[in-house]
């Protein structure tokens, strides 16, 4: 199961008892998820769509909940790539599915008496805090998808609405997510993609469980990245370290060789025997075994030195 799904499974579990906020998930839902029929004789209808039953079952239960309709659910086998099944929740016109969607505020009433799909969120259904917040939570059973946190960290939003995904985006910056918007192909995808903000809009619309799952990740990915700096570091401070000895035995040797280490300075000659007869330790340690010990700035000065020196002699 895809991480996705566990976070819808989860929040379709969800038990909200207040009716404001069953109305703006609902809302939610059918205005990201849904499609409207108008037939001259069967007259309107609609039907929300989903590939997960634990939605489909969502659905059915906040129609009924909210409206006493006990809507049809159909399933129809979906062939392409041996997909999951697909689910229609569907409501027809002798459900009152009219009047539900204008309390719903999916449909509208002009002033000519007209009536016309609502592109934009419906104001009065996301007054309080936790509406706006149920509201979320229907727009990504809707239309949401979030990526496996242990590859990336990116959540969206699709609509093929304009106007809509622009409220969604606006109402979830009200809760400062940083969300934005893309044009993809015919689709608007507002996403979001700080791993922060993520936790966060997953504590928002009540999804506990995939939140801690997602914090284990990050904490396991940030130890993992520090472990590999260190590391790196480490590794790299140490080449440094064997790569002046090397120059420094090199240096030592020429010495010996072009007037012999007795033509050099008793304090640069005891340092150059002792790196001749230790090469693999570090300068902090060559400086406690001289007497009296010297600190390992003390001991990287005389070989510098004893390297000058060296220089000296390939120059000539």
């Amino acid at each position: 199961m895809s991480f996705s799904a566990e976070v819808k499974n989860e929040l379709s579990r969800i038990i909200d008892e207040k009716k404001c906020c069953q109305m703006a998930e609902l809302a939610a839902i059918i205005k990201l998820s849904g499609s409207i029929n108008i037939n001259a004789k069967q007259g309107l209808s609609f039907k929300v769509t989903t590939e997960n039953p634990a939605i489909a079952r969502r659905i059915f239960s906040l129609l009924k909940s909210l409206f006493d309709v006990h809507a049809d659910v159909m399933v129809k086998k979906n062939n392409i790539l041996k997909k999951n099944n697909i689910y229609y929740v569907v409501v027809s016109a002798d459900m009152n599915s009219n009047e539900i969607l204008k309390s719903l505020g999916v449909l509208k009433e002009y002033h000519d008496g007209t009536i016309g799909f609502n592109n934009k969120i419906n104001v009065d259904l996301i007054k309080k805090s936790c509406c706006k917040k149920a509201f979320l939570r229907g727009a990504f059973l809707a239309s949401g998808s979030i990526s496996n946190p242990e590859k990336t960290y990116h959540l969206e939003f699709v609509s093929n609405n304009q106007e809509l995904a622009e409220d969604v985006m606006k109402l979830l910056n009200s809760f400062d997510l940083g969300a934005k918007i893309i044009l993809r192909k015919n689709s608007y995808v507002v996403y979001i993609k700080e791993g922060d903000k993520i936790i966060d809009l997953l504590n928002i619309i009540g999804a506990h469980n995939a939140l801690l799952e997602l914090e284990n990740v990050r904490i396991y990915k940030e130890m993992r990245n520090n472990v590999n700096r260190l590391v790196n570091c480490e590794t790299a401070n140490l080449n440094k370290t064997v790569d002046a000895a090397v120059r420094q035995i090199e240096s030592i040797k020429l010495i010996e060789e072009k007037i012999g280490l007795k033509k050099l300075p008793p304090n640069l000659r005891e340092v150059a025997e002792l790196r001749l007869n230790y090469p693999d330790i570090s300068l902090k340690e060559l400086g406690q075994m001289l007497n009296p010990p010297i600190g390992k700035s003390g001991i990287n000065h005389r070989l510098r030195k004893i390297e000058k020196i060296a220089e000296e002699l390939r120059d000539e």
